[in-house]
């Protein structure tokens, strides 16, 4: 009779989840033994690193990834990081090792005791099973849990339960398929292109569901037959829809009253593939000018139940686009040329202005490069500079959460071999998921990390003058080298001084990671 391993193993090859990111204890050693021949292990030295990575690379393929992390300790290291993929809505699949059961009562050493509740309310699910043969029944509902609800899981397993025979039914689960349809019904189809095509003067708001569903270009074709404004949705962590666009207004501001006054005259505001709204600012007002309409498409039930206004039908956005563009009719086009980009803006002094960079970074790397962005004071400078036309061109911490940037790219990259990666990360973000660098340079990863250099917290700063708190301690971190950290992990690492020698470096295809240092000037995000 097969053990609870090889059923599970067996289990996650069929749906494809052979590819581990994991930092192991000893609770874990049990599952990883005998992993076949098709599985890849990609250690990282922190489990803040793991998770990141492994949300990068699934946000990057559409598909869930295996996590294997330690008990307490280490499923607590990763919980900031599980904050940005539960946000962006990534379907990670978490499994930790547990104590032997006998030794999890009396609390021994490396236990965690009501293990799922540690994790909770971050995930959308959490278990740990009553008995060993529920192990694989168990891990598979922890794959479609995270399928279905696009949303982290987490499933404790006592180590001793690895090599338990599985039992007779434990082999029903290696065929299970779970789906989920998500088109509208007669009803709700009519009242929604109904309400589209009654619009005189509508707007489309867009999520970054709509990046990660793939829907980036049935996205324009939507927004050109509609032929109103477009705007992302404020907290943006993934690009929807092509920057320059001349229908393109930007990103909403993440406050009540700015989103709303960006409304006026709108008698409807359709919303796509994003919470309504993910605000960060409070900056109070109506929600909604008057006379304005709000309908929401989503597929994540909780986002719509939460919602303070508006009408909200879950439903996959995808078949909703469909069913518009065959509504509406017609060809669109869109509503003039894309837009130009102004002149860089330059800083007084030896420091490059971030909008140098960022020029550098549009004219000398392909246009299908894949930017991971965790530079969070240089936000209005890179909107200003970068054009981006391509799905799935830019990823960003969807929380906020710091981390994200340096494993988030090392994922992406590994995600997509043969597209260009960059990853542009500020130099108070990137302590804290420095360690994927040792990563990357074991996967031998093509990836370009470009750090930008202000000695500051800027982000931080800039927040202070907002409230009024100019003089708080610990915003400045100076004495910082990252070309000798790189190094120290085995990345290939320069420090450049000027934009020439900048884009010279940049037009080098890279074989392995580097790493490329520039000092810039303070900016604030907008």
């Amino acid at each position: 009779m097969p053990s609870v391993r090889r059923i599970t193993h067996e289990f996650l090859e069929r749906r494809g989840l052979t590819t581990v990111f994991g930092n192991p204890g000893s609770n874990e050693l049990p599952f990883l033994a005998d992993l076949p021949d098709g599985f890849r292990y990609v250690l990282g030295l922190h489990e803040g690193a793991v998770v990141g990575m492994a949300d990068g690379y699934a946000q990057a393929t559409g598909r869930p990834v295996l996590v294997n992390l330690h008990a307490a300790s280490g499923s607590g290291n990763a919980m900031g990081a599980l904050t940005n993929a539960v946000a962006a809505r990534t379907p990670l699949v978490v499994v930790a090792g547990q104590q032997v059961r006998p030794a999890i009562g009396p609390e021994a050493n490396l236990s965690n005791v009501d293990a799922p509740s540690l994790m909770k309310p971050l995930v959308g699910w959490a278990a740990e099973p009553a008995c060993a043969q529920d192990v694989p029944r168990a891990l598979a509902q922890a794959v479609f849990e995270a399928e279905l609800q696009r949303r982290p899981t987490y499933l404790s397993v006592p180590y001793d339960d690895w090599a338990v025979d599985a039992g007779d039914n434990a082999s029903a689960v290696l065929d299970r398929q779970v789906q989920r349809a998500g088109v509208p019904g007669g009803e709700q189809a009519r009242l929604l292109t109904e309400a589209v095509a009654a619009a005189r003067r509508p707007v489309l708001v867009l999520g970054g569901d709509i990046d990660t569903a793939g829907l980036f270009d049935d996205a324009v074709r939507l927004a050109e037959r509609l032929g109103g404004p477009v705007w992302a949705a404020p907290s943006l962590f993934r690009l929807p829809f092509p920057n320059r666009h001349p229908q393109f207004r930007g990103v909403l501001p993440a406050g009540i009253e700015p989103v709303s006054r960006a409304f006026e005259g709108h008698d409807l505001v359709l919303v796509l593939g994003a919470p309504v709204f993910r605000y960060h600012e409070y900056l109070p007002g109506r929600y909604l000018p008057e006379g304005t309409r709000l309908i929401q498409v989503t597929e994540d039930a909780s986002a719509a139940a939460r919602a303070p206004m508006g009408e909200a039908l879950v439903a996959d956005p995808g078949a909703v686009i469909d069913l518009l563009l065959k509504a509406l009719g017609g060809p669109g086009t869109p509503t003039g040329d894309y837009r130009s980009v102004p002149a860089p803006l330059t800083a007084e002094g030896p420091r490059l202005h971030p909008e140098e960079v960022f020029a550098a970074l549009r004219d000398e790397l392909p246009g299908d490069t894949a930017y991971v962005v965790e530079s969070t004071s240089t936000n209005s400078s890179w909107w200003r500079q970068m054009d981006l036309r391509r799905a799935g061109s830019y990823y960003f911490p969807a929380a906020g959460g710091l981390g994200f940037g340096l494993p988030g790219a090392a994922g992406v990259a590994m995600a997509q071999p043969d597209r260009p990666v960059v990853g542009v990360i500020g130099d108070g973000s990137a302590n804290y998921g420095i360690t994927a660098l040792w990563t990357a340079a074991q996967q031998r990863l093509p990836l370009t990390v470009v750090l930008l250099r202000n000695g500051t917290y800027g982000a931080l700063r800039w927040f202070g003058d907002l409230l009024g708190v100019p003089d708080a301690p610990g915003m400045d971190i100076p004495g910082l080298d990252f070309t000798r950290i790189a190094e120290g992990y085995g990345v290939a690492a320069q420090h450049v001084d000027g934009v020439e020698e900048l884009r010279a470096v940049l037009s080098r295809s890279p074989d392995g990671p580097r790493l490329v240092q520039v000092d810039t000037a303070l900016t604030t995000p907008s």
